[in-house]
């Protein structure tokens, strides 16, 4: 899950009441239907800073929530404002993140460098979706090996 460390940085998370946060402003169909269809609570999170000097996974997270109705479709004053949507018929949806742990930034020459990883589709080339799936065995080797942390390598 990609966010411009601006808007909430890993660190930010990990301030945050409960260290969690209801990922907002999606504004994507498919990325909308990975949270509503694919995501299920425990599941674990590759959190990705983007749009920075150095983007890159950043840390570990974990969905906290069932998808919901994204509020911010509904207020005006929201630049995530729709106005298609309505609360009987919502067309964006969340899930709430929470931290699990800060780790080194791990960067995109350093993630393209893995033959392990070459169909990731973060490392697409054009990739602009800010949710994409990790395969278990993705997440094996980043968490297992780039990040050292064989605890959370069945999350």
């Amino acid at each position: 899950m990609k966010s411009e460390p601006d808007d909430c940085s890993i660190q930010d998370l990990a301030r945050r009441p409960a260290q969690t946060v209801p990922w907002y402003g999606v504004r994507n169909y498919q990325a909308r239907n990975f949270m509503r269809d694919a995501m299920r609570v425990g599941d674990g999170v590759l959190f990705y800073h983007s749009s920075c000097a150095q983007p890159g996974i950043a840390g570990i997270a974990r969905v906290a929530s069932g998808a919901y109705p994204d509020a911010s479709q509904f207020d005006p004053a929201s630049p995530y404002f729709d106005p298609k949507a309505r609360p009987e018929a919502p067309r964006w949806l969340h899930v709430d993140v929470q931290w699990v742990r800060t780790t080194r930034l791990v960067g995109l020459p350093e993630l393209r460098g893995y033959p392990e990883l070459a169909s990731m589709p973060l490392l697409a080339k054009g990739n602009r979706l800010s949710i994409t799936p990790v395969t278990p065995e993705e997440w094996t080797f980043i968490v297992g090996q780039l990040l050292a942390a064989p605890d959370l390598v069945g999350m």
